[in-house]
């Protein structure tokens, strides 16, 4: 782990893994509160590293203290659920030596019951020996190749607080003494661009990253939904839609793209191709261990849109055939809750 001013949120990572891994090492940034102190309750192993702006280089100096046969890496307000602790063990149990790295699901968002609805996968368990590094200066990736296993073990993100500005400031540190940025950076960077609500400037980006033509796909399809929504917030309505309609260019439509477009024809009333597109997004079937999974867009919201598409068209039993589809993922959504009153009121007439 690499960490800096985690006093409020270390003690809670480390407890939920401390008797599952072999050894501790805690590389400390430049902690100014308890951090420190902290982490020496837990293990031995606490190191320091000068914070030179890079939290590649920073890693990197973590892994060079691992001794055991396997890395894990977590970060500092991430936590191991106890089901997500035993499969670890068991993984620990049966896992080939011939493994180099191994993948989990990194759960980064939560319904009202506590359900995944945002996730992506991330190289979590890696082979010492093959020293595999990490890149980039911020948003790092840990490069790995060989024999990669997809488990199903989740690390669960959990922050109590966000330094807003941390990363786009190092961003332009880096861009004010001539950085040349990669096509990830160029992305990553737009993206903090349009948490800053600085929109015009974030599309400028993103149509960087595109014109690269080497970025991974999966990007380039969210860039595509980026643009829209920056566009969106910007009140373009018709650069919106062509942004959506280009994230079809680089595969096969995503479940969100499907939702965009319905929400598109169903804001024109033109109902039937609403309906079309929402139950696209119903229709396509992710594999577990896709790179990028938001469940919002093939649960709740397309069951949402298509109850009120059928009430539109007084098709009550589809549309209430849907509302408790929709109903049955998100309960207590305000939305949900209005169109059950609805539907009592309805159906008592």
């Amino acid at each position: 782990m690499i960490v800096k001013n985690e006093e409020a949120v270390l003690a809670r990572c480390l407890d939920s893994i401390k008797e599952v891994v072999d050894e501790i090492n805690i590389v400390d940034t430049g902690s100014t509160d308890q951090t420190k102190s902290i982490a020496a309750k837990y293990t031995s192993r606490v190191f320091d590293f000068q914070w030179v702006q890079h939290f590649a280089a920073a890693r990197n100096f973590s892994f060079q203290h691992a001794t055991k046969d396997y890395i894990l890496w977590l970060d500092a307000d991430d936590v191991v659920t106890v089901e997500n602790q035993e499969k670890l063990q068991h993984l620990k149990s049966t896992l080939s030596p011939a493994t180099d790295a191994v993948s989990m699901d990194y759960l980064l968002s939560f319904d009202e019951q506590g359900n995944s609805i945002y996730s992506l996968r991330r190289n979590r368990l890696v082979k010492r020996q093959r020293q595999f590094q990490w890149i980039g200066a911020v948003h790092e990736y840990l490069a790995v190749d060989g024999t990669i296993v997809h488990s199903d073990i989740a690390i669960n993100h959990q922050p109590l607080s966000h330094d807003a500005s941390r990363n786009i400031a190092i961003y332009e540190q880096l861009l004010e003494a001539g950085e040349i940025f990669s096509p990830r950076d160029l992305y990553y960077y737009a993206n903090e661009l349009k948490d800053h609500s600085q929109y015009a400037k974030a599309i400028d980006y993103y149509e960087k990253f595109l014109a690269t033509e080497q970025g991974w796909v999966e990007d380039c399809i969210q860039a595509c939904f980026k643009i829209a929504d920056c566009y969106s917030a910007l009140q373009n309505d018709k650069l919106v839609i062509q942004s959506v309609v280009k994230s079809l260019t680089f595969d096969a439509p995503r479940p969100e793209a499907c939702c965009r477009l319905g929400f598109y024809f169903m804001e024109q009333y033109k109902n039937e191709q609403a309906i079309y597109w929402y139950t696209q997004a119903l229709s396509i079937q992710e594999p577990d261990h896709t790179a990028f999974r938001n469940l919002t867009f093939t649960t709740w919201l397309p069951h949402l849109q298509l109850c009120v598409l059928y009430d539109r068209l007084q098709q009550f039993e589809l549309a209430y055939k849907h509302h408790k589809q929709a109903k049955s993922f998100a309960p207590q959504h305000p939305q949900i809750l209005h169109n059950e009153h609805y539907f009592q009121q309805l159906f008592s007439k």
